[in-house]
């Protein structure tokens, strides 16, 4: 049941309080006998007995109100736990029926792998029936073999052994002859398609390149507008020449030569300087020592300026940025350095260019085969000032000014000097190779030519077989005739590569060299 309310609590609490009042004031007032009293004591009593009675009553409703109250919240409190009991016991029988499904799947697995099981031990039984029968016959045929090899051995006369040795001897000269015919076709095949290859991505360098082909000496001419002024540059006992020479390092050569003085040096930068200091003194007619030390420090200014500018324009020309300004110098004092009557920085730019196009045809780096090709020989610049040679030089001072270590390596292994390390380092190779051997590019000594030609001829001669060797072609082919009884056709695609790779260990030469083999056999009879 439920609890009273407070309010109905403080209305009894009243109404107590009330009668005890009445019992009190009785009691007081008993002693009073006056009409007027009685009468209003009967009065409070009738109406404390209203009061009374209402509190009753309404003590009486809120009972029955609470009692009601408490009822009902009973009812929801039983239909609440009766509705959970229900949910509880959906949930056990759900609950129970996937456990029995459970069980049920377990009990099929169960039986499948019994069933597997009576199976794999039956096959078991069959396959060591079987292997027993397979062993007993292994021993027989093993007997049937023993007894055949060895009346094979009888009727051949020699033993197993021997005849596996031979059969192994033969088979290896079969294979030998077989690999060297492959190796031949692979080869040639591979030959076809590189060389085909090849030209076609050099010819498309070659044809778009157009450079020119000049050659330069160690001297430089002077134009003298008359031959008096001959004696003017030599001065009052030859001052003005020895002044001259002191301060510009050349020799100046005076000769019959009509209005025309040579300047002589071995170093064209120094030489540069003296042409240019000579022909603004000649100019200006103004000729004596102390004007000649002024004229040959302003002139040495421009060359220094003009060797920047030279190198800078040369980098721009080739499309290649941020090099050190000391690089910048050296590839500008390439114009006034040359390679058998080549210009270097002619011969620089043309590779830059010949290997920027095979590289944007082979699909590489061509900034970084531009730059390796421009800086290739720039050791060529410091020869005649340091040791070593230029392709140890061009590596130092690259490495110097931070190049990049295959920039570095296209230096380094332009003559193969080191192993190539990208395919980049091959194509400045190949460039240079382009730019040195076209006609008229550079000029060769004519001892030098014919040494190299008599080597050529010596080293291919010195084989056994050759008959007679030919060098054609100002010595860019062998051609090699050979004797046919002592070479054949798979010593002749070795002979022709170690002729070639003892050329390129014992010369030196431009380009490349084509060594051709060539095996000829005929038969030949008279009808008479």
């Amino acid at each position: 049941m439920g609890e009273i309310p407070a309010a109905a609590l403080v209305g009894a609490l009243g109404l107590i309080a009330a009668v005890v009042a009445y019992v009190v004031g009785r009691q007081s007032w008993r002693a009073v006998e006056t009409t007027e009293q009685q009468r209003a004591l009967l009065v409070a009593e009738a109406s404390a007995m209203r009061v009374v009675d209402d509190a009753k009553r309404e003590a009486e409703t809120l009972r029955r109100s609470a009692i009601v109250a408490g009822k009902e919240e009973v009812l929801q409190l039983r239909d609440s736990h009766e509705q959970d009991v229900r949910q509880r016991r959906v949930e056990l029988e759900r609950e129970e029926k996937r456990v029995l499904e459970r069980e049920s799947q377990l009990d099929r697995a169960r039986d499948s792998l019994e069933s597997r099981e009576q199976e794999v031990q039956r096959r078991g039984s069959e396959l060591g029936r079987r292997e027993s029968v397979a062993i007993s016959k292994e021993q027989e045929l093993d007997k049937l073999i023993a007894e055949e090899r060895h009346k094979l051995e009888q009727l051949a006369g020699v033993s197993a052994d021997q005849a596996k040795a031979e059969l192994i001897r033969r088979l290896e000269d079969e294979a030998l002859a077989d690999a060297a015919s492959r190796l031949r076709e692979i080869r040639e095949s591979a030959k076809r398609n590189a060389d085909r290859e090849a030209r076609k991505i050099v010819a498309l360098a070659v044809q778009r390149v157009a450079a020119e082909t000049t050659a330069e000496t160690t001297v430089s001419a002077v134009s003298l507008p008359n031959d008096e002024m001959k004696g003017r540059i030599i001065g009052r006992e030859g001052r003005n020449i020895r002044a001259f020479e002191l301060a510009t390092g050349v020799d100046v050569i005076i000769d019959d030569t009509p209005d025309t003085v040579v300047v002589s040096c071995f170093d064209p930068v120094r030489r540069e300087t003296a042409r240019l200091a000579l022909e603004k003194l000649v100019s200006d007619g103004r000729i004596h020592p102390g004007r000649i030390e002024e004229v040959v420090a302003k002139a040495r200014k421009e060359v220094e300026v003009a060797i920047i500018e030279t190198g800078e324009q040369a980098a721009y020309d080739v499309g290649v940025a941020g090099l050190h300004p000391e690089l910048i110098k050296l590839i500008g004092r390439m114009k006034w350095r040359t390679s058998y009557g080549q210009n270097i920085l002619a011969h620089s730019k043309e590779v830059a260019w010949l290997a920027g196009m095979m590289a944007a045809e082979l699909g590489l780096d061509v900034a970084l085969a531009k730059r390796g090709a421009l800086l290739h020989d720039i050791g060529k610049v410091l020869t005649h000032e340091h040791e070593g040679t230029h392709v140890q030089l061009g590596v130092e001072v690259a490495t110097k000014y931070g190049e990049n270590p295959l920039v570095v390596n296209c230096i380094a292994a332009h003559h193969d000097d080191v192993p190539h390390e990208s395919e980049v380092s091959v194509l400045v190779q190949a460039g240079d190779s382009i730019s040195g051997s076209r006609p008229g590019a550079r000029r060769e000594a004519f001892e030098t030519y014919v040494k190299r030609l008599e080597g050529l001829e010596k080293i291919a001669s010195s084989y056994r077989g050759v008959e007679r060797v030919f060098a054609i072609q100002a010595g860019r082919e062998v051609r090699v005739v050979v004797t046919p009884e002592q070479v054949d056709d798979t010593r002749m695609t070795a002979l022709s590569e170690e002729i070639a790779r003892r050329i390129e260990s014992e010369l030196q030469y431009p380009g490349q060299i084509k060594v051709v083999v060539i095996r000829e056999s005929r038969a030949v009879d008279f009808a008479r």
